[in-house]
């Protein structure tokens, strides 16, 4: 019996992993989907304030490379506080 204990915990430890590898995986599918979510209503509403002006604000393009880069919570972050302080409404987490 001691010797099937090392293994079984082996089996366990490969078990645990795998799940948590795919539960990053899913996390991470979710959280750029947020960005892409945020960043599309930051895209159709969010605008520079400037006379003329219709292009992305540099907070937008910033949180845009976050969420590119796999900077999800900072992307995310950026957007929402973009959206909020041009009270612009999005949906909660």
């Amino acid at each position: 019996m001691s010797k099937q204990y090392p293994a079984l915990v082996a089996v366990a430890v490969s078990l645990l992993a795998a799940s948590g590898a795919q539960a990053q995986i899913v996390n991470n599918e979710q959280l750029a989907a947020r960005c892409a979510q945020l960043g599309g209503l930051a895209d159709r509403y969010a605008r520079k304030g400037g006379e003329g002006s219709s292009g992305p604000t540099l907070t937008r393009l910033g949180a845009g490379i976050d969420c590119e880069r796999g900077r999800y919570d900072q992307g995310i972050k950026a957007l929402e506080t973009l959206l909020s302080g041009q009270r612009i409404p999005f949906p909660p987490r």
